[in-house]
């Protein structure tokens, strides 16, 4: 039998397709309520929250970014900095609809994906969740415009691929719910501190302020609907994990 390149590349492609799209098996529930701890335990400490908040930022600011384009701003840079701390530039209409959903998406963007990204192993496609997550960061790192930003979006967007295209189903099972685990979690902690910061007089240009001066609305009100998607998201996307 004589095989073309195009029939080769046909079956690439098929299989590339197949492998992605296809269901794989959920761990045990055991195991899924283990990811849940070591998530956990990588948001309560302060010492191990310096370093893995870093992921929290990149979905925060990848969240202003995204909302921007969705809503017909143009963006112009995104920086993520040592401190966790982040900055996404956008040039558009100051107010408006676009603004105030831009300034809405950062808080709520790591929930939400935590919510999506639950709902996907819930269906069983443990493969499709990492390669879009990579895709995600890939196209993220276009508009970072900073070293430090550059180097914690290619560092966790090798980790989602080097686990997705090298490892065994069952470690891509662990590392995905650890990941979704993380942004579920991992969303909840930043309102709170955003509120603690505001009691103590700090963060006086924060996305709540901001959304208050768009809107009219009090940042307290901003600040309950923040713990509200997030609260809402962690509820929601844990008893998709947990198949209650």
């Amino acid at each position: 039998m004589v095989i073309t390149h195009a029939g080769a590349a046909s079956a690439s492609l098929t299989d590339l397709w197949d492998r992605v799209f296809d269901t794989q098996t959920a761990p045990e529930p055991w195991l899924v309520a283990v990811t849940g701890l070591v998530s956990l335990a990588a948001v309560m400490p302060n010492v191990l929250w310096r370093l893995t908040r870093n992921a929290v930022t990149i979905a925060h600011e990848g969240g202003h970014g995204l909302v921007a384009l969705l809503t017909g701003r143009q963006l112009q840079s995104i920086r993520l900095h040592s401190d966790t701390s982040g900055l996404t530039v956008s040039r558009g209409r100051p107010t408006g609809i676009g603004m105030v959903l831009t300034a809405a998406a950062g808080y709520t963007a790591a929930p939400l994906l935590g919510l999506g990204g639950a709902w996907l192993l819930a269906a069983h496609h443990i493969t499709l969740l990492l390669w879009l997550a990579t895709a995600l960061l890939l196209a993220l790192l276009v508009m970072v415009r900073n070293a430090y930003g550059v180097l914690t979006v290619t560092v966790t967007g090798a980790a989602f691929l080097l686990v997705s295209w090298l490892t065994e189903p069952a470690v891509q099972a662990v590392f995905a719910y650890t990941a979704v685990w993380f942004m579920l979690l991992g969303g909840v902690r930043p309102v709170f501190e955003l509120q603690s910061k505001r009691r103590h007089g700090g963060a006086p240009d924060s996305d709540a302020d901001q959304l208050a001066r768009l809107t009219h609305a009090p940042p307290v009100i901003w600040l309950f609907f923040f713990h509200a998607v997030s609260l809402c998201s962690l509820i929601g996307g844990g008893r998709w994990l947990l198949g209650l």
